[in-house]
C-alpha cells in the first residue's frame, strides 16, 4: 500500500472531525436528538407537527456551509469515477442499508458509539466491513 503523501491532511482531518464531533454534542445537549442525518431527512418524509422546523433547517445548514466556506476558501476538487447509474444504484443501495440498519453512518458511528451503544457499534463495524469488501471487489476483482 501507498500513500498519497500529496494529499495525505491530518491536521484538516482531525479538525474536521472534531468539529462533527462539536456539533453532534452540542445538538444533542441542546435539543436531545441524535444528528443521525438519515433520522433527520426521514422525518421531514413523514412529518411531525411542530417537528419540521428545525429539521428543515438542519438540512439547510448542510448545503448553505460549503457554500458559505467557498466564499474564503477554495473547495477541494470533485473527481467522481462513476457512471449516473452506478451513483444512482448505490444512492439506494445505502438507502436500504441505513433502513435495515435503523440509521446512518453519522448516528451510529458518531452519535451512537460516542453513546457506547452496541447496536451501534455492530452497525458500525459491519458498515466499515461492508466498505472494505465492496472496495475490495471493485478495485482488485473487477478492476
Amino acid at each position: 500500500m501507498m500513500i498519497d503523501w500529496t494529499n495525505f491532511t491530518p491536521w484538516s482531518s482531525l479538525a474536521g472531525g472534531a468539529l462533527i464531533g462539536l456539533a453532534a454534542t452540542l445538538f444533542i445537549l441542546m435539543n436531545g436528538r441524535i444528528a443521525g442525518i438519515s433520522g433527520v431527512i426521514g422525518g421531514l418524509l413523514r412529518p411531525v407537527n411542530g417537528d419540521v422546523l428545525w429539521r428543515v433547517s438542519f438540512v439547510a445548514g448542510l448545503v448553505v456551509a460549503p457554500l458559505l466556506f467557498q466564499t474564503s476558501f477554495a473547495l477541494p476538487a470533485v473527481d467522481i469515477n462513476a457512471g449516473t447509474a452506478t451513483l444512482i444504484v448505490a444512492g439506494l443501495l445505502v438507502g436500504v442499508g441505513t433502513r435495515y440498519g435503523s440509521g446512518c453512518t453519522s448516528g451510529h458511528g458518531v452519535c451512537g458509539l460516542s453513546r457506547r451503544s452496541p447496536r451501534s457499534f455492530v452497525a458500525t463495524t459491519l458498515f466499515m466491513a461492508s466498505g472494505f469488501v465492496t472496495v475490495f471487489i471493485v478495485r482488485h476483482l473487477f478492476g
